[in-house]
């Protein structure tokens, strides 16, 4: 528009901020593309601990593409990360500690000191709490997941725990242990013990249902699933697995539960309203620990010895691909 030259603030807009505002529109108009690019691509990231390189292998779920390494210690284990994926925790067994790693790059790796040996490390669904299990310790250290303060030590009876995990609510830490034949429940509020449910010898991975009313534990030795009611604190049905049983994933919809047999090296897929296997996928050699995509759609695998992840469509019930990743692959977390 033009102007009429009494008008000082029409002058001022057509003189000053017009001309500035068509450079800022010019910026946009190249700024955009690349942003929506971007955006297009902004999908979840798989990390991996390798626990024979010392590494995280970092996987696009996108292209299902390794697209980069990030030092991780000399024995990475156990992998969980907060709720945006800013941050990353990792076991390092070699110098029994707990890594904490700025996933943006922005800050050196922390490192917090722990009992020998820890593992399975995991975060609550709200950010506030990490726990390690720490196995020569037989005890569960709980930690403040945004300052990396240990708040207590909380002992357990199972010996050599491995996991300890989160309910969805955030009321219960469920403590798997290599010398056990129970998984024992920890009241975080309380940060102390206060039950423990007898399940199969060897209780390894560890997975709840979206309500956290009920929980399901792989039973190495007995190559089975048990399902735990949480609120009556005891097994209410044992399902048939594969050999050596070990890795527990829960779908989002709470409809199948996927368990790992690293003997076989498959997956089964369990219909939790029938609590029956419904399928058995091959994979690759002594699959491990395992996680799904935030939509259900893909389920990652460790393959210790096969050095690979293996992903999983979970609609068709069939691999869709094989990735190498570093030696020795422990886990799997999606963020």
């Amino acid at each position: 528009m033009r102007c009429q030259p009494a008008l000082f603030p029409c002058f001022a807009i057509e003189k000053v901020i017009m001309p500035n505002l068509f450079h800022r529109l010019r910026q946009a108009c190249v700024l955009l593309p690349a942003l929506a690019c971007a955006y297009a691509h902004a999908e979840p990231f798989a990390y991996v601990p390798n626990e024979k390189s010392g590494t995280l292998s970092v996987i696009d779920t996108a292209t299902d593409q390794v697209v980069r390494q990030i030092a991780a210690g000399k024995r990475p284990r156990g992998i969980a990360a907060d709720p945006a994926g800013r941050q990353l925790f990792v076991t390092d067994a070699a110098s029994s500690a707990l890594l904490l790693i700025d996933n943006t790059g922005g800050a050196p790796v922390r490192s917090v000191a722990l009992g020998k040996s820890p593992e399975g490390v995991s975060a609550s669904h709200d950010g506030n709490y990490v726990a390690v299990a720490v196995e020569e310790n037989n005890s569960v250290a709980l930690l403040d997941g945004h300052t990396g303060v240990v708040l207590a030590d909380i002992k357990v009876q199972g010996r050599n725990p491995e996991h300890a995990v989160f309910s969805p609510d955030g009321r219960w830490l469920l403590v798997s242990a290599e010398e056990a034949e129970q998984v024992d429940v920890i009241d975080v509020a309380q940060r102390r013990q206060v039950a423990s449910v007898a399940v199969g010898l060897r209780p390894r991975g560890i997975g709840f249902s979206p309500d956290s009313g009920r929980a399901y534990v792989a039973c190495e030795l007995v190559n089975a699933v048990y399902v735990i009611d949480m609120a009556q604190r005891k097994a209410i049905a044992t399902i048939p697995a594969g050999k050596n049983a070990n890795g527990i994933v829960v779908h989002p919809d709470g409809k199948h539960v996927y368990v790992s047999n690293g003997i076989d090296g498959t997956v089964m897929v369990i219909d939790t309203a029938s609590n029956q296997v419904t399928a058995t996928i091959p994979v690759g050699k002594r699959p491990w620990n395992m996680a799904i995509t935030p939509d259900g759609t893909k389920l990652y695998v460790a393959n210790g010895r096969s050095n690979s992840v293996s992903v999983i469509d979970t609609a068709s019930a069939r691999k869709l691909a094989d990735i190498a990743v570093g030696e020795l692959p422990w886990g799997v977390v999606i963020r």
